[in-house]
């Protein structure tokens, strides 16, 4: 990766899209995110299945019945499923309990709370309200003290008189991507230098997370999966691409000519232009 010599910082807005996953079993991943997690089939084509709440997609699941998913590469670590209140969060948390979904940790951020799970074909998901921004500690307070125990009963407690399950509510939205990559370095040269994101914390040596606009992260990156680790493949079973929505045409330019400088080609697919970072990951990139 070619170095740039002119820093750029993406706009505050900048948020993400779309994720776009490719599974074995279709139906039965269709299923559990609508039945478990409580997202809606937007629209449905041979193979294809588009997901959300009601307005932009927020998942897309491409069935590919025979593709490999080796273990130790790049890829998909978790991606984070957002809701406005914490009501909603609450509710979210019970109906995961009334269909005995099996979860993989309860976790306070101290600047969000957060349910861990893995579909049925171990792509990770983290289910996520974010406390008011004016709450959120200093990042270093949170590398610092770690992650707290999730306060259940305060939850439980706000499920009195509470509306009837009914899904995920629309504005249930994609806050982040954690990612799996065999070098953090060459990943921060992509995600900061390139796409404009700025580092908002990291575990030295582990994971980096940066976002935009001062928010805790929209994109985090670790080596927990090794380093070095080859890319997924493409064909592979697990994430196929994820989208970051821009502010305008001009801001995507100049990403893409940045991209360019520093040796990363794009390849134009229907969604947008598509690049790959370092490790293989592809991002997407939109207006919004």
């Amino acid at each position: 990766m070619t170095s740039l010599a002119v820093p750029f910082t993406a706009h505050d807005d900048t948020h993400l899209g779309v994720v776009h996953l490719t599974v074995r079993d279709l139906p039965k991943l269709t299923a559990y995110y609508r039945d478990n997690l409580g997202l809606r089939v937007h629209r449905e084509t041979p193979g294809f299945v588009a997901m959300g709440t009601g307005g932009a997609d927020l998942l897309h699941l491409t069935g590919s019945p025979d593709a490999p998913r080796p273990a130790r590469t790049s890829g998909l670590y978790h991606f984070c499923l957002r809701v406005p209140e914490r009501r909603d969060f609450a509710r979210w948390l019970a109906h995961l309990a009334e269909t005995q979904t099996p979860l993989a940790g309860l976790v306070d951020h101290r600047f969000a709370e957060a349910i861990y799970l893995d579909d049925p074909e171990g792509n990770g998901i983290e289910l996520n309200w974010d406390r008011p921004r004016s709450e959120w500690p200093d990042p270093s307070i949170v590398i610092r003290l770690g992650n707290g125990r999730l306060d259940t009963a305060g939850l439980d407690a706000l499920m009195d008189g509470a509306a009837p399950w009914t899904g995920a509510p629309p504005e249930t939205d994609v806050s982040h991507i954690h990612l799996h990559v065999g070098n953090l370095d060459e990943a921060e040269r992509f995600y900061t230098g390139v796409i404009g994101l700025t580092r908002i914390m990291d575990f030295p040596g582990q994971a980096v997370f940066t976002s935009a606009g001062g928010y805790h992260h929209h994109v985090a990156f670790n080596v927990w999966n090794g380093r070095n680790i080859p890319p997924k493949p493409e064909d592979g079973a697990g994430l196929r691409s994820y989208t970051i929505a821009l502010v305008s045409d001009a801001e995507r330019h100049t990403i893409l000519d940045r991209a360019a400088t520093a040796g990363f080609a794009a390849t134009e697919t229907p969604a947008g232009p598509l690049l790959r970072d370092p490790a293989g990951n592809g991002v997407i990139l939109t207006v919004a």
